[in-house]
């Protein structure tokens, strides 16, 4: 099963991949072995029985190998090189009259970082920032943090991670208009937004008192935008490595949401860029 096409991988992909120069030379091509990466992140079966023979060809790596190649990408920051520079590169079609943020959990089966019981699902879980822009496209998610911890734990760290992800990718973050539902509405986290200029859309948590909503301003037609990330977020169930978390490496957890969002994004550029 082909989740992109060789040339796809050749051109936005490969270019960004650390290559080790010691050691025993790999006779795979490098597209081989992310096709065969994307291959675990779209059908979410476990790394051993990866089908190597028939996506790499008789005499070519086995499942440790890899994995060994994906945990390293993770881990030396060069799949989230791939993202970054793809955003830098095609941010021109990118719809940012409003950002929408939303938090997402999921369950855990094999423990690892960052996780924690989490009473709804009444199992182990962690969670995830997401910052998409107007139309759905994915721009960033957070690294994962404990599923018994709310949205707003840690704030300041993990949307940090967020905007500094942005900023990279040459998205300017000041003047952004952001919509959040009401897990996001503290007071931290207005302040946060207003230190870095933006202007934050946040929907009343009237469990915290009324008398916020008489001073703080809410336009609800711009609101109703924020539906797109949840949207977004359902796109993602289509890679079923993402369904339930199966990695215990934090680093690999937040890679192959990378990985997907950058297959989602290429998918939009052929179709809006059809001669």
């Amino acid at each position: 099963m082909e989740v992109l096409s060789e040339d796809s991988i050749n051109k936005w992909i490969v270019p960004q991949l650390s290559i080790g120069k010691r050691g025993p030379q790999v006779h795979v091509p490098v597209s081989k072995l992310v096709g065969a990466i994307l291959y675990k992140l779209k059908t979410g079966c476990q790394w051993r029985l990866l089908p190597v023979k028939e996506l790499l060809g008789e005499g070519g790596l086995g499942w440790q190998g890899v994995y060994y190649h994906f945990h390293r990408w993770a881990a030396d920051g060069s799949l989230r090189r791939v993202w970054v520079n793809l955003l830098r590169q095609k941010r021109r079609l990118l719809n940012l009259c409003s950002v929408q943020l939303d938090g997402s959990q999921t369950l855990c089966k094999n423990g690892g970082e960052c996780i924690g019981f989490q009473g709804r699902k009444a199992g182990r879980t962690c969670n995830s920032l997401f910052l998409s822009d107007d139309t759905g496209t994915l721009l960033a998610c957070s690294g994962p943090v404990a599923g018994n911890h709310h949205d707003l734990f840690e704030i300041k760290r993990v949307f940090g991670e967020l905007a500094d992800l942005l900023q990279e990718a040459g998205l300017e973050v000041e003047g952004l208009f952001l919509n959040a539902d009401a897990g996001f509405n503290s007071e931290e986290f207005r302040r946060l937004c207003s230190s870095l200029r933006i202007e934050a859309n946040i929907a009343f948590n009237f469990r915290n008192g009324t008398h916020e909503a008489e001073y703080v301003y809410f336009d609800e037609q711009l609101y109703k935008r924020r539906n797109v990330v949840e949207q977004a977020q359902a796109w993602l169930d289509s890679f079923k490595a993402l369904l339930i978390r199966f990695e215990t490496k934090a680093s690999n957890w937040i890679a192959l949401h990378f990985l997907a969002f950058t297959v989602l994004f290429i998918r939009k550029i052929k179709k809006l860029e059809k001669p």
